[in-house]
């Protein structure tokens, strides 16, 4: 009976924790909707597009590591109250702007949702024991759903009441959660208060030295910053490239948003399993395979036969690069929560500056990589052209992670040999 008790506080914290995340992150990906519009009316080329699903991904990036130092010193339910309300007037001033330049000032502001990750992962972490973190980190990630309820209710707003009405909607929304959050989200453990300053010892700068957290960081620059860079940038993508309407192009995107957020708290729980390390390992694989059928541009091949040229047509179209979407998307869940189990195992007590770290660089990628998927369609021509990046990003992940794993090994085995005396200290 007891133990229920206790259990009871923990589920309520991560249901709680989970929606407050869920529509901060609608809030952080807006753009990805707001940005067809944006794209026609203010005739932003594939760079002025990047910069514009780049703003608000810039802010959520930078301010993820001081808000991770200030989760593992301060109440985390405190700071995703306030930040949450600190959001809400940027939605309010949305309807008045019409310029770039504003609308990439405005962007940096809503920006500050995405650290809401964060403070969501410490706030959680304090309630679950280490054997069942990934499952609840899992659980917590799943609110990147929340780019699914963007990508479904934005474009029901603009038919029905216009475009002027997403921002006062959202804030509204927004708000009613932070006032939600702060009245029924239970606080933090008192244990957990006692103890949990005495164990944070870490230093930013023993973070930025860690050759380990770099790596684990570049592992989630492409689980997540990809996943973001996706979203922001596969409505237009079937626009372009397809031929796509608005409304198929946002449904298939819906489609990647939601089945990648969902399968992340299925990828905890194999990574409580199996090993944070052995799930990373395969969903490179996977995500390695897709992305070589992606990055092959749509060819025409003339072959010079005996009697006859024979012509052979290579194209993905709209249904196999859908499904090899959604594979990527799959993966990536899968990957977002290995990741973050991984990190969980080696630094327990600083998960919130060593998470919002890694979770810095990662989310980083989602304001990169969609400038770079500009730079590289405008210089290149060809709107593969950003799968081609992808590959190499994660082809740079494998090798670190090879060598990497291959280090440890070694590591392992001179400890053993020591151990038994077969080497001298």
């Amino acid at each position: 009976m007891r133990d229920n008790l206790q259990f009871k506080p923990a589920n309520l914290a991560l249901l709680m924790a989970t929606l407050a995340f869920g529509a901060n992150f609608s809030v952080w990906v807006l753009y990805a909707v707001l940005a067809l519009q944006l794209q026609q009316t203010l005739s932003l080329t594939a760079v002025q597009l990047g910069m514009l699903f780049a703003a608000p991904m810039l802010t959520g990036a930078l301010l993820r590591i001081p808000i991770g130092f200030l989760s593992d010193r301060y109440n985390p339910k405190t700071l995703y109250t306030l930040q949450m309300l600190v959001v809400v007037p940027s939605l309010l001033i949305l309807p008045h702007i019409h310029s770039l330049e504003d609308h990439i000032l405005l962007g940096l502001w809503m920006g500050i949702s995405g650290t809401s990750f964060t403070i969501g992962i410490r706030y959680v972490t304090d309630w679950f024991e280490r054997s069942r973190q990934g499952t609840a980190m899992g659980i917590f990630g799943a609110g990147n759903a929340g780019a699914a309820i963007t990508l479904a209710l934005a474009p029901f707003i603009v038919e029905r009441w216009g475009w002027a009405t997403i921002g006062p909607l959202y804030a509204t929304g927004l708000l009613f959660m932070a006032l939600l959050f702060m009245w029924i989200a239970p606080s933090r453990p008192l244990q957990v208060n006692r103890t949990h300053a005495k164990e944070n010892r870490l230093r930013f700068l023993d973070i930025v030295s860690s050759l380990q957290i770099w790596r684990f960081s570049l592992y989630y620059y492409f689980v997540f910053g990809s996943f973001l860079a996706l979203i922001l940038w596969l409505p237009q993508y079937y626009v372009n490239a397809y031929g796509l309407g608005i409304k198929q192009a946002m449904a298939f995107t819906l489609f990647f948003a939601a089945t990648s957020s969902m399968v992340r708290a299925l990828g905890g729980w194999f990574s409580d399993r199996y090993g944070g390390r052995a799930v990373n390992w395969t969903v490179f694989w996977v995500c390695l395979v897709c992305l070589f059928f992606l990055s092959y541009p749509p060819t025409s091949m003339t072959i010079h036969g005996v009697r006859n040229d024979v012509v052979i047509e290579i194209d993905v179209n709209v249904w196999v690069f859908t499904i090899l979407i959604f594979v990527i998307g799959i993966a990536q869940g899968f990957g977002r929560a290995s990741v973050y189990k991984i990190i969980s195992d080696y630094y327990p007590h600083e998960l919130g500056s060593v998470g919002g770290f890694v979770a810095a660089i990662g989310a980083l990628g989602g304001c990169t990589l969609p400038l770079a998927f500009g730079v590289a369609v405008d210089g290149i021509g060809i709107y593969s052209a950003c799968f081609m990046l992808l590959y190499g990003v994660l082809a740079s992940c494998m090798i670190a992670m090879f060598f990497a794993n291959k280090s440890d090994r070694f590591q392992r085995r001179l400890a053993q040999a020591k151990q038994h005396n077969f080497l001298e200290d």
